[in-house]
């Protein structure tokens, strides 16, 4: 059960290899001997030997008993559930065999999310669950909800409910067990959702060219080859004298599309999934040429062989509804939470955003995105090599070569060794990707600097191979959710698992991740295609690498910081930036890239202040330098730092000490000292361990009881958190224990004189609060509010030719006027009478001198429904709008000419 690798079949899990015989619960465990247990509970033994567990196992979960029944102030739970957490614990923590993880939800009667659950609130204290627990706990969870929605689009597509006959029911067992079967020989990562999917659009091809044409659905019979005949019988006596029969071919081409189209899948990808690891799947079950369906049983026992070598929930059960399994059904997406009062009679509504539908969607799009783009670089791209002194084009084909054959090789050993071509086919997406994105960002650079000879840039290895890196996380993002890799540790503080989570293209490419982070922002600039859940994703990576990944022990960023502080005293904080704008600086890839590796004659700089320049203190401008250039990758990189630093701690100080406000300023003034001049204390750590040191010393200093504990509880509920933070923190080569431990031996050892000046009746200056200003990435798909409005929003409409195919009439329009009214054309009338407006917006990020955008008008003003349900004329409701935005325009020309009289007044 432990996941020491994601692997399946003979691989999984090596070292638990249970017999079916001895997993049965219902056979006497010879392992557990009940004199030795004298003192526990009766009720306890009897669920021990239910479940056959050992007697070092049944000793570590009464430990864990106890220690849960003293530390919580109520019981959670029944006794007995509780005792099979602890139970579920303890099997883990000693990578033992024993029950599966359906046996002990049968057991006390909860289902998988119920159990889950029970687990969470149960961790209670520090060292109560470990990260290997964490982690089997993640893997588990991952692999629930991808086999309940890959069995609910399973479900639709056989339409399970209305097989009323019971050899249709047999074949939906046999074609449901065989995907789960395929799936845990084929693919070494069970929680992949596309690709499993793909795998059961083969399965179910495989099954329906074999089913009696009786239970087959209407258009699948029309569908099905005419060239396929239905197996006939060979009298015994005649055996010998009867041709051969004839396999079937391996795939029917035409069905294969058919249940494609249907599911919205790539063709060419399930054909790739079919020919690699679908068909290596029939060899070994000697089933390739043949036109029988499965045996149920045959298939269940091989199942179940699986089934036990993972020790986790046994799939079948799906098929039953099984108590151990049922939740809700799917939710909706929020793009499906939309206003539906007042709708038309013939307006069809958006059918539920399943994960495999918004799968799909999400792939579809991409590919749609990249359709004109090619995978070599693009005539505009070949003149801007041209234009090099040094021409880059041969070394910018042999890097894409091989670095696509190694991307090709990782991927095949993280999915499965079948799925290198699928790895080849992502890559390719990539590739386009990156050329379409460095074409944009030459053509930006080009108007902004006003030069064509991009030389030193463009023959710059790490600039391409980060790039690349950045379109391939998109990709893979995309096909993979926009998950992160939050999976337990080894004894060496190493990630255990592999997936293709980021930072997976980090490893693959030996790219450093402060090298990557350098082409982020630029990348999101030059590619508007990118949706607000990618744009997301990549803010996301850009946290992580500050937070953690950037502070590894091998990152070029400690030399830096090292010549950084040889260099000379502290530059001077930058003016901040204006409340709620975005970050403003002239930083593109090409600055940060062309950095010099020796910074200029600066230490780190100061946090951004909220106050006026001449209210700094004194000692910030005692021995300043003349200003450089803002074009150094470092500099950028602590600003950015400070403002996610401060925000964190803004976040978890408003869940804890809103009646000490006077300590955040002080909170804030330890913490950036720390990542300013005590910058060893990050490595191999992670930003929020210091954030949650800090504020526990300054709590000490200023005798405020607030324990770990609580500021524990409090940082679990917070986003973007996972529980190896605070369990698992080095605290010296080799070592690692719980945050308590790292404070008291690293971090109060560390900063002990400074902590203790906050005491004394002359602290410290206190540093200035760094502004917080709207992220950059959020601005391009994000609605913007009118001025003077507090209900108006603007957003901007995107071009027609990015729009996908899958999408409805109804999902192009997008727009909430508080019911329906008329077609798009007079949205578009709307929208250009808008955009006559002087205060009409510009996309900010647009470098290229194409058209702008149409705007897109959205009214949200709540408790305003309409009382009558009657449907008036379009006309004169189109009239009444209109005339509802032309007093909008009014009344913002008033306020604007009453401000700017007002500033008149005030001037001297």
């Amino acid at each position: 059960m432990p996941p020491k690798k994601r692997n399946s079949g003979a691989a999984q899990n090596k070292e638990m290899k249970p017999s079916i015989k001895n997993a049965s619960p219902d056979k006497e465990n010879p392992d557990l001997s009940i004199e030795k247990h004298q003192e526990k509970d009766a009720d306890f033994m009897t669920l021990c030997q239910t479940l056959q567990v050992t007697d070092e196992v049944c000793d570590r979960a009464w430990t864990i008993w106890k220690a849960v029944q003293a530390s919580v102030d109520k019981v959670l739970d029944t006794q007995k559930r509780l005792w099979a957490a602890c139970l579920f614990v303890a099997v883990i923590d000693l990578e033992v065999a024993s029950f599966t993880f359906t046996q002990i939800l049968k057991a006390v009667d909860l289902n998988v999310k119920q159990f889950l659950g029970l687990l969470k609130k149960m961790d209670v204290n520090l060292d109560t669950i470990s990260t290997k627990v964490n982690s089997a706990v993640t893997r588990l969870e991952k692999k629930y909800d991808v086999s309940r929605a890959l069995y609910q689009r399973f479900e639709k597509c056989c339409n399970v409910n209305n097989v009323l006959c019971s050899r249709g029911k047999e074949i939906l067992r046999s074609c449901w067990t065989m995907f789960l079967l395929a799936k845990g020989r084929a693919l070494q990562m069970e929680d992949d959702l596309v690709i499993s999917f793909h795998l059961m659009v083969c399965v179910l091809e495989f099954f329906i060219r074999r089913c009696p044409p009786s239970l087959l659905q209407p258009h699948y019979q029309s569908v099905i080859s005419t060239a396929q005949s239905p197996p006939t019988r060979t009298s015994r006596r005649n055996q010998s004298k009867a041709k051969p029969r004839q396999a079937p071919p391996e795939v029917d081409v035409q069905l294969l599309e058919s249940l494609c189209k249907e599911n919205d899948c790539s063709v060419e990808e399930v054909k790739s999934v079919y020919q690699t690891s679908f068909s290596a799947f029939l060899d070994s079950m000697s089933l390739s040429g043949t036109r029988d369906l499965p045996q149920a049983t045959d298939l269940s026992k091989q199942y179940e062989e699986l089934y036990f070598k993972s020790r986790d929930f046994d799939s079948r059960l799906f098929l039953d509804n099984d108590e151990t399994l049922l939740t809700p059904k799917v939710e909706l997406m929020p793009v499906e939470r939309t206003p539906r009062k007042n709708l038309p009679e013939d307006v069809v509504l958006i059918p539920p955003q399943t994960p495999v539908r918004a799968a799909m969607n999400s792939i579809a799009q991409l590919r749609v995105d990249l359709i004109t783009s090619g995978d070599q670089p693009s005539a505009n791209l070949a003149v801007y090599f041209k234009n090099c002194t040094v021409d880059p084009t041969e070394e910018v084909l042999q890097r894409v070569e091989s670095l696509g054959l190694l991307f090709s090789q990782r991927f095949g050993q993280a999915v499965g060794p079948r799925c290198v071509g699928l790895g080849k086919q992502r890559f390719t997406l990539g590739i386009r990707l990156y050329y379409r994105v460095m074409e944009s960002m030459l053509k930006s650079e080009e108007k902004r600097l006003s030069v064509q000879n991009f030389s030193k840039l463009l023959n710059d290895s790490t600039f391409h191979t980060s790039l690349l890196a950045c379109a391939l996380e998109v990709v893979m993002a995309t096909y993979g959710g926009s998950t992160f890799k939050s999976a337990g540790y080894s004894s060496g503080g190493v990630p255990v698992e592999t997936d293709l989570c980021f930072p997976w293209i980090l490893d693959v490419f030996q790219l450093t991740a402060f090298d990557f982070y350098k082409v982020i922002e630029s990348f999101i600039k030059a590619e508007p295609s990118l949706n607000k859940d990618m744009v997301k994703h990549l803010e996301r990576c850009e946290h992580l690498i500050m937070e953690t990944i950037a502070w590894r022990e091998d990152s070029p960023l400690f030399e830096l910081l090292k010549r950084t502080r040889e260099e000379g005293p502290v530059e001077q904080a930058e003016p901040p930036a204006t409340l709620n704008q975005p970050l403003q600086h002239n930083h593109t890839a090409a600055d940060l890239y062309l950095s010099p590796v020796r910074p200029s004659s600066r230490t780190l700089p100061a946090p951004e202040s909220t106050a006026p320049p001449s209210s700094q203190p004194s000692a910030l401008a005692t021995h300043q330098t003349p200003r450089h250039p803002k074009s150094n990758s470092l500099s950028l990189f602590y600003k950015k730092l400070y403002r996610l630093a401060y925000m964190r701690l803004k976040m978890l100080y408003t869940q804890l000490l809103t009646s000490h406000p006077e300590l955040e300023p002080i909170m804030w003034t330890l913490f950036q000292h720390t990542l300013q001049n005590e910058y060893e204390l990050m490595r191999d750590r992670h930003l929020d361990q210091l954030m949650m040191s800090a504020m526990y010393a300054i709590c000490k200093v200023k005798n405020v009881d607030l324990r770990f504990k609580t500021i524990v509880t409090a940082y679990k509920n917070m986003p973007n958190t996972n529980q190896e933070t605070f369990k698992h923190v080095l605290i010296r080569e080799g070592q690692y224990d719980s945050i308590i431990v790292f404070y008291n031996l690293v971090f109060m050892q560390k900063l002990k004189t400074n902590i203790l000046q906050y005491a004394s009746p002359r602290p410290p200056t206190l540093s200035p609060i760094p502004h917080i200003p709207r992220s950059p990435y959020k601005f391009p798909n994000s609605p913007l509010r009118v001025p003077g409005s507090n209900n108006v929003y603007i957003s901007p409409m995107k071009s027609p030719t990015r729009m996908s195919p899958v999408m409805t009439p109804r999902t192009r329009i997008l727009v909430s006027i508080g019911e329906s009214f008329g077609t798009s054309d007079k949205f578009q009338k709307i929208n250009a009478m808008v955009n006559s407006s002087d205060r009409s917006l510009k996309r900010s990020l647009d470098m290229s001198s194409a058209p702008k955008p149409l705007k897109r008008l959205r009214f949200d003003v709540e408790g305003q429904d309409e009382a009558d349900e009657s449907k008036p004329a379009e006309d004169s409701r189109l009239i009444q709008k209109l005339a509802e935005i032309g007093s909008t325009r009014t009344r913002m020309q008033e306020q604007k000419m009453k401000d700017d009289a007002e500033s008149e007044k005030d001037k001297p």
